[in-house]
């Protein structure tokens, strides 16, 4: 029989619950829950009608146009060797196997901001940045 929590425990935010899920676990939860948080989906299910309320998230799981497209774009760049390879010539750059003339510092410029509208795409696709960054 346990003990009615105090006015002091009813204040404090509850400590969390980990639970590792493998890939396929976690991506068919994610899919079930479509736009709700993975979290209050999850508390659902366990819970039913018993659920505490909880207080109203400022941040929630965005619907994306195409998913499909979007995992496998972050397939492909997952799959790449691209950070492995930028590292490569970052080393060769520094160690000076790599002739670093204005057309090959350009070409690298180009490139590094090539990466960087990507990741700002994906970080909007994601719902993680406005339209206006």
């Amino acid at each position: 029989m346990s003990t009615p929590p105090s006015n002091s425990d009813k204040n404090k935010t509850p400590t969390p619950f980990s639970l590792r899920l493998t890939f396929e676990e976690r991506a068919s939860l994610e899919q079930s829950a479509g736009s709700q948080p993975l979290g209050a989906y999850i508390r659902s299910k366990l819970l039913g009608g018993k659920a505490a309320r909880r207080k109203k998230r400022t941040r929630t799981r965005k619907p994306l146009k195409d998913e499909k497209a979007l995992s496998e774009l972050l397939g492909k760049l997952g799959q790449s060797r691209l950070a492995s390879n930028i590292n490569q010539l970052a080393k060769a750059a520094n160690s000076g196997s790599l002739p670093v003339t204005p057309e090959t510092e350009k070409a690298l410029q180009d490139a590094c901001g090539d990466v960087r509208s990507m990741r700002i795409m994906l970080m909007r696709a994601l719902g993680y940045y406005s339209s206006d960054v």
